[in-house]
């Protein structure tokens, strides 16, 4: 029965599938005349009247681009958890090029790897999180932008950097490789934001700071706080506040757990994205002066002619 279908299928059927399932070429004629059913696209229907799902709407973008579909790029990302809204488009991608005219606020993809691509389970047919991610990485617009997204998989807990790397090497074509998977190693030390990872690189590895551990959970009364970068042997810690808004809430949190480590004996020192992005050299000398404080023995070397770190 045809009601089968659009029960699996948030209400959408195709034509072959209200054929197959015992109705006439009239029935559907006369559904459509009476309201009763709407035509989404050419040869797809919702069984239904009223205004048309989300969800119904990606069946149908599904369905309308043929077998071995799959909503891939920021439409599979939006349903995976990896981005936290719709996007404009809804993107499908295709296993082959096919004539028929790509539909008005959809964008059509094409790759030959798709059927092994799509998760086997989960419906409407999207693509694995980690081809999900690969995929954005080679639509981003920069390096930067491509390594965020390998950054987020991981860091909301959607998939690991094993996985990744594997469908990494899966790939026989891949802008930046070598760069994704040199940041991938980054994810696997502990970085779970761009700014996190900037830190790393420009700032620690850069000036020969020692090795710091990354997300450490630190339990105390009422919950578990992680630190973004924690100095252990000199009891120093290295918060990092991204670009996003911090509400009251969270901000008073922050406090919170900063004198709570100030009270345990820890110095705690705070950057945003203006200080590791635009002053990583002044970050690193005042780093290292408080590590040396703190019992360090090593001294951090200059990045450059002009650099804020003294030899």
């Amino acid at each position: 029965m045809w009601s089968e279908a659009a029960s699996v299928q948030a209400g959408v059927v195709i034509r072959a599938q209200a054929l197959a399932g015992g109705l006439t070429s009239g029935a559907i004629r006369r559904r459509l005349q009476a309201g009763k059913w709407q035509r989404i696209f050419t040869g797809v229907y919702a069984t239904f009247n009223g205004p048309l799902p989300r969800d119904a709407l990606l069946w149908a973008v599904v369905l309308h681009a043929g077998p071995g579909a799959a909503l891939s790029h920021e439409t599979a990302a939006e349903l995976s958890g990896l981005i936290d809204g719709p996007g404009e488009l809804v993107n499908v991608t295709v296993p082959i090029a096919r004539a028929a005219k790509c539909p008005p606020g959809v964008r059509r993809h094409v790759a030959a790897r798709v059927v092994r691509s799509r998760h086997p389970t989960l419906m409407p047919p999207r693509t694995r999180v980690e081809e999900t991610v690969l995929d954005l990485t080679q639509t981003a617009r920069t390096i930067d932008q491509a390594i965020a997204w390998m950054i987020r998989a991981c860091a909301r807990r959607l998939t690991t950097v094993d996985r990744l790397r594997a469908a990494l090497a899966a790939r026989s074509k891949l802008r930046w490789r070598a760069e994704l998977a040199v940041a991938l190693d980054d994810v696997a030390a502990g970085c779970q934001s761009t700014l996190e990872l900037a830190y790393l690189r420009t700032v620690e590895r850069r000036h020969g700071l020692p090795a710091a551990a990354r997300q450490v959970s630190r339990v105390r009364r009422g919950g578990r706080w992680y630190d973004d970068v924690q100095y252990g042997d000199y009891a120093t810690l290295v918060e990092l506040d991204g670009p996003a808004f911090h509400p009251a809430d969270g901000a008073s949190r922050d406090r919170r757990r900063d004198n709570w480590a100030v009270r345990t004996g820890w110095d705690v020192l705070r950057y945003g994205v203006e200080e590791i992005m635009g002053r990583p050299c002044e970050v690193a000398a005042e780093v290292a002066a408080l590590l040396q404080r703190n019992g360090w023995a090593g001294r951090p070397r200059p990045c450059g002619p002009t650099c804020h770190v003294a030899p």
